[in-house]
């Protein structure tokens, strides 16, 4: 991978997560990431989120990382379960909406009855 290549993967969006996501997302631990990093494994960039002090890791090599310690049946097995949670918070998000919906139009006919 060139700079040029590797310079744009910093830049995509969702092309990147923070430590304290790929622990939460995946699964690793603060010291698998700084053991792959000081293996060459990961690319990092100091960033500061709201004051706070975190890393800035490219999400292939996150993937390709979980994927060599405990399989692609693993890492299939959390992509899924991402997908299903935004699936479940937008099916509930579009609940609330409906019935914001449902009560607005009881409202606009209970006022042309009157």
């Amino acid at each position: 991978m060139t700079y040029k290549e590797n310079n744009s993967l910093w830049t995509q969006k969702g092309a990147t997560l923070t430590d304290k996501s790929a622990q939460k997302e995946y699964k690793l631990t603060q010291q698998e990431i700084f053991e792959a990093i000081e293996a060459g494994k990961l690319d990092y960039h100091r960033n500061y989120l709201y004051g706070n002090p975190c890393l800035k890791l490219i999400r292939n090599q996150v993937e390709a990382l979980v994927k060599e310690k405990y399989g692609s049946r693993h890492l299939a097995n959390k992509k899924l379960n991402a997908e299903l949670s935004k699936v479940n918070t937008e099916i509930r998000s579009l609940k609330r909406r409906i019935s914001q919906l449902e009560k607005r139009k009881k409202e606009l006919l209970d006022t042309l009855d009157s």
